[in-house]
């Protein structure tokens, strides 16, 4: 038996496994004293970059736009990807943003860490705003039909405010410019 946190685990099984993801399922005994299961999912560890141009005092911010599967609709969001084994936070960020949307960038900034799903999903997101950029070639791999989306920064912040724009790491990673590179060009 294994205590976590409040938890306590008799027996782990991997129920599903794929490259992509990994579906535990735990024998538990609850922190009311109660015996029953828990399921978690493991997914690869990803990146969000949010690519900013500062021209004549505007922030504009180059996000993607792309049909899910997962939702079933089209979002909008900063290029976002998984990391692969061995492969840096920072590293993935700068394959992605090129793959994605053909930008290099010669400045990056680290946003920070979210866990978007902390109740049953272990995955942790790591934020970069990506500067002074330069355009290249795009090169998605075979699931991906990406388009570029350029919206300046209140654009995004209204695009938040009306659910237009939903991926969690891309919000907090907008907030988060907004609040500490870019406040006069924020109103909330």
């Amino acid at each position: 038996m294994t205590q976590h946190g409040p938890w306590k685990i008799h027996l782990s099984k991997i129920a599903y496994s794929d490259p992509w993801i990994s579906v535990q399922r735990d024998e538990v005994t609850r922190p009311d004293g109660q015996i029953g299961s828990y399921a978690t999912i493991d997914l690869k560890s990803g990146v969000c970059v949010v690519a900013v141009d500062r021209s004549h005092d505007k922030w504009s911010l180059h996000l993607t736009s792309e049909f899910h599967y997962a939702v079933g609709r089209v979002t909008i969001e900063g290029v976002s990807g998984g990391i692969e084994p061995n492969e840096t936070p920072l590293d993935c960020a700068k394959r992605e943003l090129r793959e994605e949307l053909g930008l290099q960038a010669t400045k990056w900034t680290y946003l920070g860490r979210c866990d978007p799903f902390t109740a049953s999903v272990r995955s942790t997101v790591d934020m970069f705003m990506a500067e002074d950029l330069c355009s290249g070639e795009v090169s998605p791999d075979g699931t991906e039909q990406i388009e570029l989306v350029t919206m300046e920064l209140k654009e995004a912040l209204d695009a938040i405010r009306e659910s237009k724009i939903t991926h969690a790491p891309t919000c907090l990673a907008i907030l988060r410019i907004a609040l500490d590179f870019a406040p006069r060009q924020a109103t909330f």
